[in-house]
């Protein structure tokens, strides 16, 4: 492990700690919330996501020696700020283990593995490129409320990826903490050092949550977050044994659920920037930067009471960008392999479009709906074809 280290993989592991906890964790701590969670509790939500994303991520990159970044499902927060009303913090316990148990099933059976490798690769680097395309965006659009925070930071990836390739994200990082240093935009007034600590709740079972909440949970971390994923480290070019990813995703929300953990799935946005070469140049030792970033996961746990103190510390606008700008070469990689087979290249873009869209369609997000859009147009296309050749004398 030590010789596979470098300082590289360890600023692409706190990037994508960063990134995972400041995007999201603000919907995190409203549907806790919503479903009555007290302040002892919301910490104990921090501490079961964090070591539930850290052991994940080190576990599994460790074992197949590949980048495999585990992360807390973002459309499930918001699925569940939805359903919470009439749901006490039991039986939304029990609707996320009936969610874990789901996940089991389907690695287990193998189901979702046959779905994904009828998935091209051409659609599939559409689909991952059109998700972090919308991230990268937002990375330039901050410019227009922060222009001397994001130029700065867009000059130091330009001079890092033409001197220091190796290193350019840790100079934007670096960048964005002097310029928001000297401007004085770094809140340190509500650090602490507050340790988490686990409160345990006794799950109850009831079909109006299980229905309204565990299937609807379930259905969209899978549809919007699963796909994506699994599709983030195959477009990098590692062999993702699909069944057990799921399978060990599932079986982390069963053990982390009574405390917090809600659900757990595999990154897409975050798990491009340790799958990039700027975690390292050698693919074969780009683990150690989904382990690095498993380390920081458990130490954001830890300090689960100083969490919130700690990410809002750090403008928006920077977070965003050090995102953006880390993403840009996957990005390209992921447009340039979905275009390049002029077979699939309608099909693709279409992927690539709605995908990138943003549109929500019956409560799943547009990861899903561009799947199917490609999906759909590939039948169409294919179905021309046989039709045309069957016409022919």
């Amino acid at each position: 492990m030590a010789r596979d280290t470098a300082l590289s993989s360890v600023s692409a592991g706190f990037v994508a700690t960063l990134v995972a906890f400041t995007s999201t964790i603000a919907l995190v701590f409203h549907a806790a919330r919503m479903l009555g969670a007290t302040p002892e509790q919301l910490s104990s939500w921090v501490l079961a996501l964090g070591m539930g994303m850290g052991v994940g991520s080190i576990g599994l990159s460790l074992w197949l020696r590949a980048p495999v970044l585990v992360t807390w499902s973002t459309p499930g927060a918001a699925v569940i700020a939805t359903a919470a009303t009439g749901v006490s913090l039991a039986e939304a316990t029990g609707a996320f283990l009936v969610c874990g148990l789901l996940m089991w099933l389907c690695g287990v059976t193998r189901l979702f593995e046959r779905i994904m490798d009828r998935i091209p690769v051409a659609l599939a680097s559409a689909l991952l490129a059109g998700i972090l395309a919308r991230f990268a965006l937002q990375s330039f659009s901050a410019a227009s409320t922060q222009p001397l925070l994001v130029i700065t930071m867009l000059l130091a990836y330009l001079l890092g990826k033409r001197w220091i390739p190796r290193y350019a994200v840790l100079g934007v990082l670096g960048m964005g903490m002097v310029v928001t240093g000297l401007r004085g935009q770094l809140d340190t007034s509500q650090l602490s050092l507050a340790l988490a600590t686990p409160e345990f709740v006794m799950p109850a079972f009831s079909w109006h949550a299980v229905i309204g909440m565990g299937l609807p949970l379930f259905i969209v971390t899978m549809a919007s977050q699963a796909v994506p994923g699994i599709s983030a480290i195959r477009v990098a070019g590692y062999p993702a044994p699909v069944s057990s990813l799921m399978s060990w995703s599932g079986i982390l929300t069963l053990v982390f659920a009574p405390f917090g953990g809600y659900t757990f799935n595999l990154a897409a946005i975050t798990a491009a920037i340790v799958l990039s070469p700027h975690a390292h140049p050698e693919a074969d030792r780009r683990y150690m930067a989904a382990v690095y970033a498993g380390v920081f996961y458990i130490l954001m746990a830890l300090l689960g009471g100083a969490v919130a103190g700690l990410l809002a510390a750090f403008p928006e606008a920077m977070v965003i960008s050090v995102a953006g700008l880390a993403l840009l070469g996957t990005i390209a990689n992921g447009l340039a392999a979905s275009l390049h087979d002029v077979r699939y290249r309608e099909a693709a873009i279409i992927t690539f479009l709605v995908t990138l869209s943003g549109v929500t369609l019956l409560g799943i997000g547009s990861a899903f709906w561009g799947l199917v859009a490609g999906a759909l147009t590939l039948f169409v296309e294919h179905f021309r074809h046989r039709t045309e050749q069957a016409d022919s004398p």
